[in-house]
């Protein structure tokens, strides 16, 4: 089975849709998906729904397609450094689903792993518990949560090979294991691939079997608060 493609656009052709729910990899601008994301702002896709941990900055990663108004509804649990993302939500312009942060986590971690649901006791008493499920455990409460089921995931990781067994460098690990296992269809941007059998078993963070396509790139990787200190006087 052939995974490896030679453009964000190619890797993503008869994958999208008007409507569906994507899960994306990265955390702020820390391993975000940048090509494919771009790919799908080209495709002109509309009506998603996207679940990742906040959405970029205004002219940099999901910013871009809440830009071209091509996101109708996020899950997320950080607004982050996106003004356009606040202005859209606070007019009504966008549905957003707040998540606490490592429930959303662990929502797509348990759909990559065929689990429709799962109790937590974060949330119990505030917004978050509205309209679900109360269960009694030991004495306490939790609160039901829903796996997420993508249609279709999409991820940065540092280092492949052409089976798709994937490396993620230092932070860039954050959101972007759990969003490869939830989609029914995952599609991976790399910075090298690497021959077939070069990869230590043992540093592989996520195996070939969630990553259904690949594709190489070259990367800006801006940084989104850069905070230096003044040069001090000679």
């Amino acid at each position: 089975m052939k995974k490896v493609f030679a453009t964000a656009s190619e890797a993503l052709d008869g994958l999208l849709h008007d409507g569906m729910l994507i899960a994306a990899g990265g955390f702020g601008l820390c391993g975000i998906p940048e090509l494919l994301i771009d790919a799908l702002v080209a495709s002109g896709v509309k009506d998603l729904t996207v679940a990742s941990n906040n959405a970029g900055v205004d002219d940099f990663g999901l910013g871009k397609l809440l830009a071209t108004r091509q996101i109708s509804k996020m899950m997320s649990s950080y607004v982050g450094e996106n003004a356009e993302f606040m202005r859209q939500y606070l007019s009504g312009e966008l549905e957003l689903e707040f998540n606490p942060q490592g429930t959303l986590a662990e929502r797509m971690r348990a759909g990559g792993s065929g689990i429709p649901g799962f109790y937590t006791q974060t949330g119990v008493g505030t917004q978050i518990a509205e309209g679900k499920e109360v269960k009694i455990f030991n004495g306490k409460e939790y609160i039901l949560e829903e796996g997420i089921f993508a249609d279709l995931s999409i991820v940065k990781a540092w280092k492949a090979d052409d089976t798709g067994n994937l490396i993620f460098r230092k932070t860039a690990r954050n959101f972007n294991p759990p969003a490869a296992m939830c989609g029914k269809v995952c599609v991976a941007e790399v910075e090298e691939i690497v021959p077939r059998g070069s990869i230590d078993p043992d540093h592989i963070h996520l195996p070939g079997i969630y990553v259904h396509r690949l594709i190489q790139g070259q990367h800006e990787k801006r940084i989104e608060q850069r905070t230096v200190r003044k040069r001090e006087e000679a």
